[in-house]
């Protein structure tokens, strides 16, 4: 993501509280909606930003072949609603990513076409078991504070415990495992036994839920930006105008002056008084503090890194998958395959037909050591092949007319994405400095965030709360302001999701099983019973 740093300082060199100047070295759209925010309020923010353009993990390319394209953050959905608040400000109009057709599950080898979020199970012990795990983590979920995972009532047994552990112990079946962590990867980039349980099912949580987070419509992915992502930190940029200075990557903080100073690779030094940064956590590594950061803070920097993932677009020239009758949704469950999940990415007009693909965790650690020819010979493969191409898979169809890629493992200040990710062990042991200043240090960023952290969403709402902290620092705000929660979007409403009464009430697997057992007790018990009074050995008193 990106790398924010809000710092107060005065052009004459005297620090005031009532006409203050802001100076934000930024890698994110967390920082620009702080420095964005500090400017509303009467301050005066500069924006150091690291790379050559704003954005961070978001990335619009704009070319010929393409119009636009996000290579990195582009999907929105309902409950979302400072993204889209910026959205509407700017302008900037979305479009719902097609799902009118039937989606795609691709496993052992054949295409199983689908309707709905999760793909149906036909098994009646898979069912049990694909409906238990996801009511079984949302149940877990809902024991999970927000804003302080740590203080769950088993926030440190779930910590201990990675989530293939979880999955071994709550799923019976191979293909609830499989799909399991499907969902890990899809989710957060990263593997099962990478993560703990109770970071992943906190993330899920402040997400809303299995359903919103996984599904298309009503979900997390139900919507994209007209003209790609990057337009929001665009217009937050040229709204701060002479205030983002590129290309200036801060290197050192120093605390034990007066005023902090913060000094970039280029040799620029600002001084301000406070600071606000915006970064993945593993970045801080990257800067050399003074003093020295509190142990806490110093190790839980090294202990939560980035997710893996590379996001390809392959074009054609035709929309084959939907006259075929798909929308262009795959759930791949298939060891081979580079790509994990699909979605269509034509134009909202209908132009520039693109299947776009995510290569996650262990398959993107695999393929990140192909060149870039080879990984679009594999992805174009997949693409066509799983959409029913196989008995013709040379029609000119399914023959790609562009491809592009963006592997976020080799970005220098992002690291990976689409987040930082906790190890087991790690949160509740460290989470609580997650936020907590440091001197006059403030921290934002899409890892601090407590709803849609991960996302867009979550930079908005962290670089909000931050300059909101430094606001009240100054006495611009009462701290009870520092935390606010934000309107619905009547643009894009969030509807409920709706169970049925077997959702709710079909046993688990083990729950069935020991049904069967306690039937089959009784059954013995009543007809031992009956044997015994029928011989006299049993009297009716």
């Amino acid at each position: 993501m990106f790398l924010h740093f809000i710092n107060i300082r005065c052009s004459a060199g005297m620090f005031t509280l009532t006409s203050p100047s802001l100076s934000v070295h930024s890698l994110s759209r967390s920082g620009l909606s702080a420095a964005k925010l500090l400017k509303e309020k009467g301050l005066s923010p500069v924006v150091l930003e690291a790379r050559d353009r704003v954005g961070g993990r978001t990335f619009t390319v704009r070319n010929e072949q393409t119009k636009y394209v996000d290579l990195g953050g582009a999907y929105i959905g309902p409950t979302q609603n400072r993204i889209l608040r910026l959205a509407k400000e700017y302008g900037v109009e979305t479009y719902k990513v097609n799902e009118e057709e039937r989606l795609v599950h691709y496993v052992k080898g054949k295409s199983y076409p689908f309707r709905g979020s999760f793909p149906p199970m036909w098994n009646p012990f898979a069912l049990m078991d694909y409906n238990n795990l996801w009511r079984k983590m949302d149940e877990m979920g809902s024991e999970i504070p927000r804003e302080a995972p740590w203080r769950a009532p088993h926030a440190e047994e779930w910590d201990k415990m990675t989530m293939k552990q979880l999955f071994d112990k709550i799923c019976w079946t191979s293909s609830a495992r499989r799909f399991a962590t499907l969902f890990v990867n899809v989710n957060v980039t990263s593997e099962p036994h990478e993560v703990s349980a109770l970071w992943f099912l906190w993330y899920v949580k402040q997400c809303g839920g299995t359903m919103r987070i996984f599904s298309t419509t009503n979900g997390g992915q139900e919507r994209k930006f007209v003209g790609g992502s990057s337009q929001i930190s665009e217009c937050m940029a040229k709204e701060l105008g002479e205030c983002v200075k590129m290309e200036s990557p801060v290197y050192r903080i120093d605390q034990t002056g007066d005023m902090v100073e913060v000094e970039t690779l280029n040799k620029e030094t600002y001084k301000a008084k406070y600071v606000i940064v915006a970064t993945a956590p593993g970045l801080n590594l990257k800067i050399h503090f003074n003093p020295e950061l509190p142990p806490l803070r110093n190790q839980l920097i090294h202990r939560v890194p980035m997710g893996s993932v590379i996001k390809c677009m392959v074009y054609y020239r035709d929309n084959f998958w939907r006259k075929k009758g798909y929308c262009g949704t795959m759930v791949i469950e298939e060891e081979e395959a580079p790509i994990s999940l699909t979605l269509d990415d034509t134009k909202p007009d209908g132009t520039v037909p693109a299947i776009m693909g995510f290569i996650l965790a262990r398959k993107c650690r695999k393929l990140c050591e192909l060149t870039r020819e080879e990984r679009m010979d594999v992805a174009t493969k997949d693409c066509s092949f799983q959409f029913d191409m196989s008995t013709n898979p040379q029609s000119s169809l399914a023959q790609p007319v562009h491809y592009e890629e963006k592997n976020w493992c080799e970005e220098e200040y992002s690291g990976g994405c689409y987040t930082a990710y906790f190890p087991p062990g790690i949160l509740t042991q460290y989470g609580k400095v997650l936020r907590k200043p440091v001197g006059r240090l403030y921290f934002a960023g899409t890892e601090t965030a407590t709803e849609w952290s991960g996302y867009m969403e979550g930079a908005v709402q962290a670089g909000e709360r931050a300059a909101r902290e430094v606001m009240s620092v100054i006495g611009r705000i009462p701290q009870n302001q520092i935390w606010q929660t934000e309107p619905e979007s009547m643009e894009v409403p969030s509807l409920p999701f709706v169970t049925t009464f077997w959702e709710r009430n079909l046993p688990s697997v083990g729950g069935f099983i020991n049904f069967l057992g306690v039937a089959s007790v009784l059954s013995v018990a009543t007809a031992a019973g009956l044997l015994a009074y029928k011989k006299g050995l049993l009297t009716r008193s």
